[in-house]
């Protein structure tokens, strides 16, 4: 049987069909509600239970804890209701017009940006374009019906071409053809544009830009986007890697902070090679962004990267007072056989 959502402070009402999550009734039935995996893994789609009951039919997603589940949090994306329910989640105005399509595309040029990164720029059938926000995401589909997600590099005007930063993932499947067996002129079929994860310009709070590895991909979308759009708000883009190596596009970021007042790079490195003869900043990203802004709560932050930097900065930038409503984040999770961008908010 069917069951009623509704949602707060908004006072929506969805209805979930059996079987359904409420994540994809709400997109379904056009709401914008804030996802990114949509697989219970980032946390993106979290939201408070305030009436009613929920089960996860594959059991406790990896992203919500027993505490908070008794604190009434739930992830929509896998929860299905047992009764009519009242929740609370914000919902993303800005992304309800964006229209989601599933398209061919060509890979019109390939560029090995550095010695595990390599950029793809995928050309679209003449008659289509991809209306996306700075910051999402597209799913790459393969043969077998399989997926992979990248954030787009690309500034929404900047659509004719996508460009993707793919990081070599030893063993795994999309990313050893990527590397080893890709050629120009080669076709791939994707979903997008997908997930919240985007510039909110409606506010005029000052910007933190974070990523760690090519979680460097959005931020580049985001600050090609602002400064195309003419945004005055002051942005500060903190990037973590391991070596120098590893910034692929660090003489692109310098540009950025040389030419615009407004823009400040802070380049991180955690294990400078002896030969990187490096005197910037060291350690974990997260905590230099804090040993720059010990007080958050005038801030809004964009976090993009692996997951455990993404929970360490939580926590860190929480501390810093950071009110939850102006963090957001897209984590990647890497594994063997896949590289998913999933994608927070």
């Amino acid at each position: 049987m069917s069951h009623t959502v509704t949602i707060q402070p908004s006072g929506h009402k969805i209805v979930v069909e059996r079987g359904e999550s409420v994540l994809e009734a709400g997109l379904r039935e056009g709401f914008a509600l804030p996802y990114g995996c949509r697989n219970g893994a980032c946390g993106s789609c979290a939201g408070k239970l305030l009436a009613g009951r929920v089960h996860y039919p594959d059991g406790k997603p990896a992203a919500i804890t027993d505490d908070e589940i008794a604190q009434g949090k739930a992830l929509l994306c896998q929860a299905r209701p047992d009764s009519d329910l009242e929740v609370e989640i914000r919902e993303v105005g800005a992304a309800k017009d964006i229209q989601v399509k599933v398209l061919p595309c060509r890979v019109a040029a390939m560029d090995k940006l550095s010695h595990d990164v390599m950029r793809l720029k995928l050309k679209l059938p003449a008659t289509e374009r991809l209306q996306f926000l700075a910051g999402q995401y597209i799913d790459i589909i393969l043969r077998d019906g399989r997926r992979r997600g990248f954030s787009l590099a690309t500034a929404p005007h900047e659509d004719d071409f996508l460009e993707l930063h793919i990081r070599h993932v030893p063993g795994g499947r999309f990313t050893e053809h990527v590397f080893s067996d890709m050629k120009e002129k080669a076709i791939l079929r994707f979903e997008g544009p997908l997930g919240s994860f985007f510039l909110r310009e409606e506010s005029d709070r000052p910007v933190i830009l974070m990523g760690g590895g090519t979680g460097f991909a959005p931020l580049k979308g985001m600050t090609e986007h602002a400064i195309a759009a003419g945004l005055e708000r002051p942005i500060e883009i903190y990037w973590g890697v391991r070596a120098k190596r590893d910034l692929y596009l660090h003489d692109l970021a310098e540009a950025w902070a040389r030419e615009h007042e407004n823009i400040r790079y802070v380049p991180v490195l955690s294990e400078p090679a002896e030969e990187d003869d490096w005197s910037g900043r060291t350690g974990f990203v997260h905590q230099a962004v804090c040993e720059d802004h010990p007080d958050l709560s005038g801030h809004e932050v964009y976090m993009s990267g692996p997951p455990a930097m993404i929970e360490a900065a939580r926590t860190a930038f929480t501390g810093c007072g950071l009110p939850q409503e102006f963090l957001f984040y897209d984590s990647f999770e890497y594994a063997s056989d896949t590289l998913q961008a999933l994608d927070g908010n």
